[in-house]
């Protein structure tokens, strides 16, 4: 038996045994109904005019499109990593079937891809996609389907800048340099604050008089064990000090912006509570909250944004979606409790469009517990002519005043004030005035409501909409569809944590997610001939 040297760089030496075979055309092994054909022509459909726009030297091969189709199905099988892409690209028939004979990019090629080029027309090539399903008749426009959900950062855990810390911090620092000031001017007869306030201008002023007594003396500043420091090294030392902190505490509130946190690994990622909680201890992670609403099970608009919940969310989603899709505009919108308020329910209206928003009230009004509580205006009797409230004692509750508050976004309400004049000697004075830790005794305390028309009427208009027979069906829709999104995401595509920092980069990886996950749900649609299909329609018993 002939023995073969196996030890050396160039293992095709030893294949003597193994004869090459037809077909050499990768296209025939693959077979006609996978995924990967219909990505492909889907890329080939899109108008990529952006994108390559973001190249000052547009590569030959691959090609910008090339490397998307590459991208797009390693997003759609879970494969997020560029290192994995490039290895898929070397071992995997379909992505060799996407370069179309063209080299293998490495794995910084592709990271380039992400960051420097699609993360700057991520948005238009997303519109780009929601048009082309509208044109092909595979979404309605009618209706979308709203939810939201976090997902954690690239970003470490312990790494977190509290704003309310940094500005208590600031204020301590303010304090100690009001004083060290008056110290330096009593000690060196300077005299730097005129109006008994300290800004930079007269810190800056301090340090350069300090540095002229310096350099008048012939003060050699020592450094090391054993050495004394002299009054005026130790002063200027110590404003350097104070000055280097007050840097760092304005940029650190400059960073925060509007957010009460930001981490420092990524300045655009915000701490919140997630869902997932392995220590259950309710630990803060950076994150982003992600906005998706669906039509016909399909993803057609996204946002990435800091915020902790989903109520400041909405406004700013459809303003978003009408500046780039113009080619429809839906008129129904569902959402779950958490995107209802006053203010959406407003912008949705002037905006020609019908809420399906589940009140937050909806499903504790159902309970017998809710139904007997005589303290809440929904269980008394209103009379519209007087606009006053009738209790369970008889006593008619009255209009006292109006108070207006404004929202963290600069939305105004007004709350209308309902109080009893008397309400002495009433037998349901305890069940009908809640709250214990108000100082006025319970004796001398009379039931006020406070009360806002304009939320109650759009409330009561959308309960209506939501419990007619298609409201129903929509609401059903909407923990299918909307939900169903992020289930594919987070569990069947395993998507979890984001691989690239910043909001452009985080909001570019969404969607590469969403155009993966859409894709494959037209594949999905194509294969059992669901195609056209908008809504799931009740099941009756």
């Amino acid at each position: 038996m002939e023995k073969l040297n196996i030890l050396q760089k160039d293992y095709t030496l030893n294949q003597n045994g193994y004869q090459l075979k037809l077909p050499l055309n990768i296209d025939c092994i693959i077979p006609k109904d996978d995924s990967v054909r219909l990505l492909s022509q889907f890329v080939e459909e899109m108008d990529l005019s952006d994108l390559y726009s973001t190249y000052q030297r547009i590569p030959e091969n691959p090609s910008p499109r090339t490397i998307l189709k590459v991208v797009l199905y390693a997003y759609m099988n879970g494969d997020f990593s560029s290192r994995d892409m490039e290895e898929d690209c070397r071992r995997d028939i379909n992505f060799m079937f996407l370069l179309e004979g063209a080299p293998v990019p490495d794995h910084a090629t592709f990271a380039r891809f992400h960051t420097l080029h699609f993360a700057l027309c991520s948005k238009k090539i997303l519109a780009a996609v929601t048009k082309f399903l509208y044109s092909i008749g595979e979404i309605s426009g009618e209706d979308i389907f709203i939810d939201g959900t976090k997902i954690e950062a690239y970003a470490n855990k312990y790494t977190f800048v509290w704003k309310k810390a940094t500005t208590k911090n600031l204020e301590k620092l303010l304090k100690k340099l009001a004083a060290f000031v008056e110290s330096c001017e009593e000690m060196y007869g300077l005299k730097i604050v005129y109006q008994n306030k300290v800004t930079v201008k007269h810190l800056k002023k301090l340090r350069k008089k300090l540095y002229r007594l310096k350099a008048d003396e012939g003060i050699e500043f020592v450094h090391g064990t054993g050495k004394r420091k002299s009054p005026l090294q130790k002063s200027i030392e110590t404003l350097e000090q104070y000055l280097e902190k007050l840097k760092e505490y304005t940029q650190k509130l400059y960073v925060c912006g509007d957010r009460n946190s930001y981490s420092k690994t990524d300045h655009d990622a915000t701490f919140m509570r997630m869902k997932e909680d392995a220590m259950g201890n309710g630990q803060l992670k950076a994150g982003y909250n992600i906005q998706h609403g669906v039509d016909s099970e399909y993803i057609t608009w996204l946002t990435v944004g800091p915020q902790p919940t989903d109520t400041t969310t909405l406004i700013p989603f459809f303003k978003d979606l009408e500046e780039y899709v113009d080619d429809f505009k839906y008129q129904r919108v569902t959402a779950d409790a958490g995107y209802e308020s006053e203010e959406n329910y407003l912008f949705l209206e002037e905006n020609g469009q019908l809420a399906y928003i589940k009140p937050q009230n909806y499903e504790i009004s159902k309970t017998r517990k809710y139904k007997k509580d005589i303290s809440r205006r929904e269980n008394m009797e209103y009379h519209a002519d007087r606009d006053s409230y009738i209790c369970r004692n008889g006593r008619e509750l009255t209009v006292t005043n109006e108070r207006r508050s404004k929202t963290a976004s600069g939305y105004v309400s007004v709350k209308t004030y309902y109080r009893s004049p008397d309400c002495t000697g009433c037998p349901y004075k305890t069940e009908c005035i809640k709250g214990n830790n108000c100082k006025t005794p319970m004796e001398k305390r009379n039931k006020v409501l406070m009360v806002s028309k304009t939320m109650s009427q759009k409330r009561a208009e959308d309960l209506e909409r939501i419990t007619s027979e298609y409201g129903t069906m929509l609401r059903m829709n909407r923990s299918i569809q909307a939900e169903g999104s992020f289930a594919d995401v987070k569990e069947d595509m395993n998507f979890r944590r984001y691989l690239y920092r910043g909001k452009a980069n985080a909001l570019a990886e969404s969607i590469l997610l969403a155009m993966g996950r859409n894709i494959n749900k037209l594949h999905c649609k194509i294969q059992t001939g669901r195609t056209g299909s908008h809504l799931f329609s009740l099941k009756t018993a």
